[in-house]
This record gives structure tokens, C-alpha cells and sequence, in this order.
């Protein structure tokens, strides 16, 4: 039984990991960022947010494994916090 919730454990990880860093690169194309290091640092920074949203969302824990609404939220979060890292890169560009 604790080997299943290893590997549940596990698997939710990779699915948050994989939202995170696929949102970020996808943001960076539709940015049109061409910015040394740029896409890696979204990247990052979706998967950052992916995977503190999702444990929040989840109680803290992932032991019973990836709730929907976890899920969710991880998405949700992480599109706002690039869009607004977006809008602050561009704000800066400008001055």
C-alpha cells in the first residue's frame, strides 16, 4: 500500500512539473520572447507556481493524489502569474 502512494505521489508531481514548464514555454511563444534565458526563466517560473498552487489547492499534500480542483488551480495560477509577469516585463522594457 505505501508503494501505491509513492507512486501516486509521484505521478502528480510530473503531471504539476509538466503543466508548469509547458505553460511557461507556451507563453514565451505567445510572447514572441527572444530574450537570452527568457523562456527557461518562464518556464521556471510556471513551474514554480504550478507546483505551489497545486499543493495548496490539494491540503498541502498529494499523498491521495491530484485533486481536479488542484489541478485547476495550478492552471489557474499559473496563466495569471505569467500574464502579469508578462505585463511588468513589457512595463520595464518600456521605461
Amino acid at each position: 500500500m505505501r508503494r501505491d502512494l509513492e507512486i501516486v505521489f509521484k505521478m502528480a508531481l510530473l503531471v504539476l512539473i509538466m503543466l508548469g514548464a509547458t505553460l511557461g514555454w507556451l507563453a514565451s511563444i505567445l510572447a514572441r520572447t527572444e530574450a537570452p534565458g527568457a523562456i527557461l526563466r518562464q518556464m521556471a517560473l510556471g513551474l514554480v507556481v504550478a507546483l505551489i498552487g497545486g499543493g495548496i489547492a490539494n491540503g498541502g499534500t498529494m499523498l491521495g493524489g491530484l485533486s481536479l480542483l488542484g489541478l485547476g488551480v495550478a492552471l489557474a495560477a499559473t496563466g495569471a502569474v505569467l500574464m502579469l509577469y508578462h505585463a511588468v516585463m513589457r512595463r520595464s522594457a518600456k521605461a
